[in-house]
């Protein structure tokens, strides 16, 4: 891996486990310092220590808003600054709406937006004020292209598209870079809830992605030479016909 990202600081969101945990193993192989946010602690903690010195562990309860709203100052006394934030945690619900549980779509709305958009919000003061950064969430194909078996995380993953596309428009002007990374079907924790013949048939059909292909993704996105945004990129296994 090439040293590209030498010098920056990185932070994750959801970074204990399935793509954010890829994406900071990439960062930090192309250089990068990476904190790594998440509420596991004990997890963190473990993973950092493996890791090595270049991974910094921050416990925060990304549905405590004020944990979220306080998160700069204690990465960049963590990490020394920050250049790179990726905001990936989520949460998946599928499923009939007739059948589904409206507290169980407030959690994971929560998660997958308003915590999402918090989190940004604390770290842009930040980017605005040295004049450059990369911010980059996790959406999902669901955010372009209505998944019928998934109406409610749809519905967060087009918030997520309309937030990055609005939000991108404003920072720009400031040396700041917002995008998305879109992925289709990849193999982590959020499809623990697919109903086992569906997770069967999408194994053995090759419709499903490792975490390791959202990460290549991402680490190409945020080493773009300056002026240059990549501000929606799309993966998709080639068994699915989106």
């Amino acid at each position: 891996m090439t040293d590209i990202l030498t010098g920056k600081v990185a932070a994750i969101t959801g970074a204990a486990s399935g793509i954010g945990l890829e994406c900071a193993r990439t960062l930090m192989a192309a250089g990068a310092k990476v904190v790594l946010i998440d509420r596991a602690e004990d997890r963190l903690r473990q993973l950092c220590a493996e890791l090595g010195p270049q991974a910094v562990p921050l416990v925060v309860d990304l549905l405590n808003p004020g944990e979220v709203s306080a998160m700069l100052p204690r990465i960049v006394e963590a990490a020394g600054g920050l250049d790179i934030f990726h905001a990936n945690a989520g949460a998946y619900i599928g499923g009939d709406v007739v059948e589904g549980n409206p507290d169980d779509w407030d959690r994971m709305l929560n998660l997958n937006i308003n915590s999402a958009f918090r989190s940004v919000h604390a770290v842009l003061p930040h980017m605005v004020a040295q004049k450059s950064g990369d911010i980059v969430f996790t959406s999902s194909i669901a955010g372009i292209v209505p998944v019928v078996w998934e109406p409610i995380y749809t519905a967060s993953k087009f918030a997520v598209q309309a937030f990055v596309h609005t939000t991108r428009r404003q920072v720009s002007k400031h040396g700041i870079r917002v995008g998305a990374v879109a992925p289709g079907p990849v193999v982590t924790a959020l499809l623990d809830d697919w109903p086992k013949a569906k997770m069967e048939e999408a194994l053995a059909s090759g419709s499903l992605m490792q975490p390791q292909e959202v990460a290549d993704a991402v680490l190409f996105m945020v080493s773009r030479r300056p002026g240059v945004t990549i501000r929606d990129l799309v993966i998709l296994p080639n068994a699915v016909d989106l």
